[in-house]
């Protein structure tokens, strides 16, 4: 019986030191897939770990103290709310690791980079197109 190789995931130096011709290549989409499955995993924990602590009330007399728990609650809902739009979009970048498409920018089909995706793996545009995204949101409010 032959053993199966394993595949080793590179270390985010050795991704930086990989020439731009390999560029998205096996080892680059296993380390991005890897970390997005990580964070995925993270996020849904979160949102596992808010539902319990939210279920667990408190009946608390003194109105100051009921405020300052509320208050905590919104927090908590408003961070979790942001994690699940995070949650779709690193969902969405695994789809797109899935088609091939992960790593080329969205508007113009470009190099994200890996310097950036290792930023924000969740990217799905390059540096510039997203500076002009932004600056067109600046000028015209869309």
């Amino acid at each position: 019986m032959a053993a199966i190789k394993e595949k080793k995931i590179p270390t985010e130096a050795e991704l930086l030191k990989m020439p731009e011709s390999d560029y998205m290549n096996d080892a680059q989409l296993g380390f991005f897939r890897a970390r997005l499955q990580q964070m995925e995993r993270e996020l849904l924990q979160n949102a596992d770990e808010t539902t319990e602590h939210l279920r667990e009330t408190v009946i608390v007399p003194d109105p100051a103290d009921r405020a300052t728990i509320e208050e905590e609650h919104a927090l908590e809902l408003r961070t979790r709310d942001r994690e699940r739009k995070l949650i779709k979009k690193v969902q969405q970048s695994l789809a797109r690791i899935e088609s091939g498409d992960y790593g080329y920018c969205e508007e113009t089909g470009e190099p994200i980079g890996i310097p950036r995706l290792l930023a924000r793996p969740t990217a799905t545009l390059s540096l510039e197109a997203q500076q002009r995204r932004e600056l067109r949101q600046k000028l015209y409010g869309d």
